[in-house]
Parts: C-alpha cells; structure tokens; sequence
C-alpha cells in the first residue's frame, strides 16, 4: 500500500527509465541513483522512498515495454504503461481496477465516488488484516492518492466519471504477449483484442 506518495508520475518514471544502465540489475540501479540524486526531491528521505516508489513500478514493466515507453511512446502510451506498472505492482490497485472500474464501466455506472473506494477497502479488509488495521488518516490518503493516480492516467475524467481508455495497437500487442488479463485494467478494452 504505497502508492501513498504522488501521484501517477510519468514524468519521473520516464527520467528513471532512461538513467538504468542496460545489464544493471534493478537494485543496483536504484542504489546508484539515489546516491547520485536523480529526483528532484530536496530531502533524501523523500527522495529515496519516491525513487523506490517508481523503481518498484517500472520494473514491473517487460524490457520490450520500457523500451517502447522510452523510444517510441507518446504520452497517452506513457501513460498507459505507467497505470499498467501501477496495477502490476499493487494487487489492491489491480483489484480496485478490475473489480469496481472495469465492473462498474461494464455496467453503465460510470460515476465513481470516494464511497466506491471506502467499500471496496471495507470489503478487502474483512479477508486481510493488515488493511483493517490502517488507520482512517492512511486510508483518506491512499484514496485521495488512488483517485489522483485514476485522473493522471486518464481512467477517471475531471468529473468523477470512468473514462474508456483507447489503446494503441503497439500498447495492445505488448499487454498480450506478456499477460492478456492486464487489458481488463483498461477500460472499455475487457479482454476483447
């Protein structure tokens, strides 16, 4: 559950994508970048849990993906593959997205509210403990974070609404060849290639 800090952050995971040294294994790498200071974060508390942050989503990306993320994306791409990363890397975002997003999507309940959220957590939390142990403060930031992360990625307009995501041919073909339930993180895709 620490998708708590930021936001989607393409930018910087783009920064970081690009500073990983081919053959550099991921924690070497994020050693080496945080001593040398890639992010713009003054402290380095700061900057070490957001480099970790973005570390932990971009390698959840196949080699082919942040190669095409670096080399030929444009920026609704980007985006895609970072909220794909996110989904990867959380499985309460993953779930989030496929059992309220997608379902609602599906069933013409397009609006998506905080209550949609405290539910789902409600719901979660009745089989996981951890999260029934989070505190009210923790869980109206990790909503407040989730629901900025849905805006940025453009799966939740600027009116609250679940937005249909349209994917390039080329971000399709990537999802496919490494897991095709990804695709369901998307809405409007459902599966359907």
């Amino acid at each position: 559950m620490s998708f708590s800090i930021g936001g989607l952050m393409v930018n910087e995971s783009m920064a970081l994508a690009r500073q990983c040294r081919p053959q550099e294994t991921w924690p070497n790498a994020r050693a080496r970048l945080v001593s040398e200071g890639i992010s713009s974060f003054p402290k380095l508390a700061s900057k070490t849990r957001v480099l970790r942050e973005i570390f932990d989503r971009v390698s959840q990306l196949t080699q082919e993906e942040r190669a095409f993320l670096l080399e030929e994306a444009d920026r609704s791409e980007q985006q895609a593959l970072i909220w794909l990363a996110v989904c990867r890397t959380y499985a309460f975002v993953r779930e989030f997205a496929i059992e309220v997003i997608e379902e609602r999507f599906l069933s013409w309940r397009p609006d998506l509210g905080h209550e949609a959220f405290d539910r789902f957590l409600a719901e979660k939390a009745e089989v996981d403990e951890s999260l029934s142990e989070l505190s009210a403060s923790t869980c109206a930031k990790l909503r407040q974070v989730l629901f900025r992360i849905l805006r940025e990625s453009g799966v939740l307009g600027a009116e609250g609404r679940i937005q249909q995501i349209w994917l390039s041919a080329r971000v399709k073909a990537l999802i496919y060849e490494q897991c095709p339930e990804d695709i369901r993180v998307f809405p409007g895709n459902g599966g359907s290639r």
